[in-house]
């Protein structure tokens, strides 16, 4: 089984069918990571936000870019539609592959897809601490020649101003679909 379909049998099994209120599930919790600028932070810089999180790695072919473009998009819109709700939003990328991808390389890399994204990087131990308290899985893919890639699970976790798990979607969700989500979600 992949990691993939691994992580959609924990949040089949920690999200009961139908459920979004935080009150149902026990998603998040404190970590310490250092930002694409080398500043250290922890879940607390992001209290008070509406905090959208993408876990994934820096040499994802598909499924990264496309999550991350489709966040920095719903922030444009977003903006647009409702520019007092944006300002509360925080985009992250927190890296599965903390040994590849350095300080140095998530700011170039969250510099492709938008303004305010946030990328989050660390010790091994730290990503493995954040991942398992957020309902992520992954696990290295050999490849040939000696490198490897992530499997890892593709969903978009919103947590509100407490810290607090709000819902998930699915790495394929449309535009529309997350920004309607998004406005209806964060209070002004």
């Amino acid at each position: 089984m992949t990691a993939r379909a691994l992580a959609a049998v924990v949040l089949a099994l920690l999200i009961p069918a139908g459920t979004l209120a935080s009150d149902d599930v026990s998603l998040g919790g404190p970590f310490r990571l250092i930002d694409q600028t080398g500043t250290p932070r922890t879940e607390a810089d992001f209290h008070g936000s509406y905090p959208l999180i993408y876990f994934g790695f820096t040499r994802c072919p598909d499924l990264c870019p496309r999550s991350l473009g489709t966040m920095g998009a719903a922030m444009d819109e977003l903006s647009a539609r409702a520019p007092e709700k944006a300002r509360r939003l925080a985009l992250l990328f927190i890296t599965v592959d903390p040994e590849r991808d350095t300080v140095a390389v998530m700011k170039d890399y969250v510099g492709k897809f938008h303004p305010r994204l946030v990328g989050l990087t660390g010790s091994a131990q730290e990503i493995e601490r954040v991942t398992r308290n957020y309902g992520t899985l992954y696990a290295p893919v050999p490849e040939e020649g000696g490198d490897y890639a992530m499997d890892h699970s593709g969903f978009i976790v919103l947590m509100g101003p407490a810290g607090e798990y709000l819902t998930y979607f699915e790495s394929d969700v449309r535009l529309d679909e997350l920004v309607a989500e998004l406005e209806r979600r964060i209070a002004p």
